[in-house]
C-alpha cells in the first residue's frame, strides 16, 4: 500500500499492474462475473465522475444497500473518490429503521440492488444494480478516468451505522486519513505471488468492509458471494485456491460441524485465517484448527468505532496464546478502567481511526468519548506477557444473587462440554436473584447430552452462580444480519419458554 494515498477510495492502486484480478463475482455460482483491477478502477472513476455531474454537493452522504456484489465496492470506491460520504446500509433492518437511518444520514442517493429497490425507491433517487434500463446502473455508470478528490485531514469518507441492538442505530462517520492508517498499521506481509480473498459477511459491516479494503490495499483478488452459506461458501475456498480471509467465528462453527462436508477436499492453499467480530472458546477454535490444520488461525478484535487497529503480534516474538485478542499495538493507546485491578477493566482507546463523534448525536457521544479515548464497553484481562483476553461486554453482563456475570465467560465453561458444539447465555429475570442464566446450546451429532447432565458439568467445572438454571437444546443458534449470533432473538425465546413453561417440550427452532 502506497504512503502517498489519501482518499479511501484509491486503494486500487494505479502504479501497479492494473490486469492482475481483482473481482469474482458468484452472485451467479453457475456464470462467475470477472474484473481486473483495471475495470474496477474504471467503473470506480465512472461512479465518481457521475455523482459529481448531478450536482451533489461535497460531503454528501451516499448509500449503498444491496447484498454483496461487485457493484458494490465499485460504488463503494467511487462514492468516495468523488468527494462524498459513502453509508453502507444494513439491508436486514425494517421499513422502519431504514427509513431512521435515510433521514438520519440525509441521504442524498442511493445504489440498491432490484430488491432492495422499493424500500428506497420515492424517498431518494435510486440508482439500481439490476435495471438493464436507462436509469439503471449499467447504463448510467461508464468507465472513465477520475482525478480523485483530496479530502481534508478531518473528512469523513464512510458512515458506518451500528446494529442498533439497544436502540436506533448510531451513524459514525470515519475519515479517509483515519481509515488509511488503520490499513497501513495492519499491512499483511508482502508476497510476490498475488493473494486471494474470500468474502461472504455483509459489506454493510466492519468485518467484510475492512477485509475488502484490506484485499485492494495490497492488489489481491477478491471472490464475493452474496452472503454467506455454508456449501457456497466451502466450495469457493477449494476451486478458488482462497489464501487469506477474515470472518466472523460462528461462520466457522457452522463450517466444522459437520467433518463430513470438508473430507476430500483440498485447502492447502488457506494459509490465514483472522476471526474476530464475536467471542470465541477454545473448543471451537480447537475443532477448527483440526478441520484446517495447515491454516494459520488468529483471533483479533475491532469495533466500528475505532476499527480493527488495536492488538497485534508481541514485539518479542511471544506467541499469542490461543483466545488472546493480541498485543497493544501501541501502548499508548490502550487503557483498562473501571476493574478491580491495572490489569482488568473496560477498554479504552485512542488512535487516529478512533470517530470524532457520533452523527447528530452529542449527548451519546460524550458518553464514549474523552479528549480523544473511546470508551468501548468490553471489558478485557491483561495477562503477564502483556496480551489481551476478551471477558465480556460491559452492557450484557447481569447480576445473579449479588454475582456478577459475563455470559462469554458460562459460555466458554459449557462449550468445553464434548458433546457441546455451541452455546448461548442470556439473562431471564428472576424475582428472588435478580437474573439467572439460561442456555441455548447447540448438542453434537449423535449426542445424548440432555439439561440435566449439563447443568451437572457446569456446577462440576465452574462456580455454582454461572450454572444455567434452565437449557434449552436447538438445531442451530439464530443469526442476526452481521453473522453473529442474535442475543436478542433468545432473550425473547426464554422469555417466551419462561412464560409458557415450556422448557422441557420438543425443540422451538429459531429462525435468524
Amino acid at each position: 500500500m502506497s504512503d502517498s494515498l489519501y482518499n479511501l477510495g484509491d486503494l486500487n492502486n494505479s502504479t501497479l499492474s492494473l490486469d492482475l484480478p481483482a473481482i469474482v463475482d458468484l452472485r451467479d455460482a453457475a456464470a462467475p462475473r470477472q474484473y481486473s483491477h483495471a475495470d474496477v478502477r474504471a467503473l470506480a472513476g465512472g461512479v465518481a465522475r457521475w455523482l459529481q455531474a448531478q450536482g451533489l454537493p461535497r460531503g454528501a452522504r451516499v448509500a449503498i444497500a444491496s447484498l454483496n456484489r461487485a457493484e458494490y465496492l465499485v460504488s463503494y470506491f467511487g462514492i468516495m473518490r468523488a468527494g462524498y460520504v459513502a453509508v453502507p446500509i444494513n439491508i436486514k433492518q425494517p421499513q422502519e429503521t431504514l427509513d431512521y437511518v435515510l433521514h438520519d444520514a440525509n441521504i442524498a442517493l442511493a445504489f440498491t440492488d432490484g430488491p432492495r429497490r422499493g424500500a428506497f425507491a420515492g424517498r431518494v433517487p435510486v440508482v439500481d444494480f439490476d435495471d438493464a434500463g436507462p436509469d439503471g446502473f449499467a447504463a448510467r455508470i461508464q468507465p472513465a478516468d477520475f482525478e480523485s478528490v483530496r479530502p481534508a485531514a478531518d473528512e469523513a469518507g464512510q458512515m458506518l451505522y451500528t446494529s442498533g441492538s439497544t436502540g436506533k442505530p448510531k451513524g459514525v462517520p470515519l475519515t479517509h486519513a483515519g481509515q488509511l492508517w488503520a490499513l497501513r498499521v495492519t499491512a499483511l506481509p508482502h508476497r510476490p505471488e498475488q493473494e486471494r480473498f474470500l468474502l461472504a459477511q455483509p459489506l454493510f459491516h466492519m468485518n467484510g468492509l475492512f477485509m475488502a479494503k484490506r484485499a485492494f490495499a495490497i492488489h489481491a483478488q477478491v471472490v464475493i458471494l452474496p452472503g454467506f452459506d455454508v456449501d457456497t461458501y466451502v466450495d469457493a475456498l477449494e476451486r478458488y485456491r482462497v489464501s487469506i480471509l477474515t470472518a466472523v467465528p460462528t461462520m466457522f462453527a457452522r463450517i466444522v460441524k459437520d467433518p463430513e462436508r470438508l473430507r476430500g477436499r483440498n485447502f492447502s492453499s488457506l494459509r490465514r485465517v483472522m476471526l474476530g467480530s464475536a467471542p470465541m472458546t477454545e473448543d471451537l477454535l480447537q475443532r477448527i484448527r483440526d478441520a484446517f490444520p495447515d491454516t494459520q488461525f488468529s483471533h483479533g478484535y475491532g469495533t466500528t468505532e475505532a476499527g480493527p487497529a488495536v492488538f497485534g503480534p508481541h514485539p518479542d516474538g511471544i506467541a499469542t496464546p490461543g483466545l488472546a485478542l493480541g498485543y497493544p499495538l501501541r501502548l499508548d493507546q490502550v487503557r483498562l478502567v473501571d476493574g478491580p485491578n491495572e490489569n482488568e477493566g473496560v477498554l479504552l482507546m485512542r488512535n487516529p481511526a478512533v470517530l470524532a463523534g457520533y452523527h447528530n448525536l452529542p449527548e451519546k457521544s460524550a458518553q464514549v468519548l474523552n479528549d480523544g479515548w473511546y470508551y468501548s464497553g468490553d471489558v478485557m484481562r491483561r495477562d503477564a506477557q502483556g496480551f489481551f483476553h476478551f471477558v465480556g461486554r460491559a452492557d450484557d453482563m447481569f447480576v445473579c444473587a449479588g454475582e456478577n456475570i459475563y455470559p462469554v465467560e458460562v459460555e466458554k465453561l459449557l462449550e468445553r462440554h464434548p458433546d457441546v458444539s455451541q452455546a448461548s447465555v442470556v439473562p431471564l429475570p428472576d424475582e428472588e436473584r435478580a437474573h439467572v442464566p439460561v442456555a441455548f446450546v447447540v448438542p453434537r451429532a449423535g449426542s445424548a447430552l440432555d439439561a440435566a447432565m449439563l447443568k451437572r458439568f457446569a456446577l462440576e467445572h465452574g462456580p455454582a452462580y454461572q450454572h444455567p438454571r434452565r437449557v434449552r437444546f436447538l438445531p442451530e443458534l439464530p443469526w442476526a444480519g452481521t453473522n453473529k449470533v442474535d442475543r436478542n432473538a433468545l432473550i425473547r425465546l426464554a422469555r417466551e419458554l419462561e412464560a409458557g413453561q415450556a422448557w422441557n417440550r420438543i425443540e422451538k427452532e429459531v429462525s435468524a
